[in-house]
């Protein structure tokens, strides 16, 4: 990964016209779509996926339900403490949540990329503080720590891409300024 990458993380719970605005967002520069529906089952999962047109499933990294990912060519898995070890065999695109530096430094040279969370205090998970002082990221972004293979989640808005930018990070993750209120397009080109 050499640009900066936005992706969107899905809300938990079911969104109305949701398979519709998964679509938008890709259109409008969405790099991934990461599908984190705890709480469903194979079948909810399978329908929403059903939803999204096939040339759009490419982008689309699952969090349960692994098996979709075969049968449906769609984009990787995610990694998480509910699933921390990718099924047997598994050859596709894998990406990992992580929530302190040592994580990043172990497991990112391993996943395609890695989230670091929360960076910023979150939107999505009301108490859920950032983890990171400005002066840790700066430092963490020196030594190497955050880089291209690194995604800040927790908090974010586009008007923070800049900073995470000039930090290094690879990337972006949106969950809560994205479904918790309107919004105009939350991706800039490029």
């Amino acid at each position: 990964m050499n640009a900066f990458r936005t992706i969107a993380i899905t809300s938990p719970h079911p969104v109305e016209g949701e398979a519709a605005a998964i679509c938008r967002l890709l259109e409008e520069g969405c790099w991934r779509i990461h599908l984190r529906k705890p709480g469903y089952s194979l079948h909810a999962m399978r329908q929403l996926v059903e939803a999204i047109p096939a040339e759009c499933r490419p982008r689309l990294v699952v969090h349960d339900h692994f098996g979709l990912c075969g049968q449906f060519g769609l984009g990787g898995i995610h990694l998480n403490r509910r699933h921390p070890t990718p099924p047997p065999h598994f050859t596709g695109t894998v990406s990992r949540s992580c929530h302190t530096l040592e994580e990043v430094r172990q497991y990112k040279t391993l996943h395609a990329y890695v989230f670091l969370s929360p960076v910023f205090d979150s939107l999505s998970k009301q108490g859920y503080r950032a983890a990171f002082g400005r002066q840790e990221l700066e430092e963490a972004a020196e030594k190497g720590i955050i880089d291209s293979r690194v995604i800040a989640l927790g908090g974010i808005t586009p008007d923070k891409f800049e900073y995470l930018r000039r930090l290094r990070f690879g990337g972006a993750a949106m969950l809560g300024s994205l479904w918790n209120r309107p919004r105009a397009s939350a991706f800039p080109p490029g």
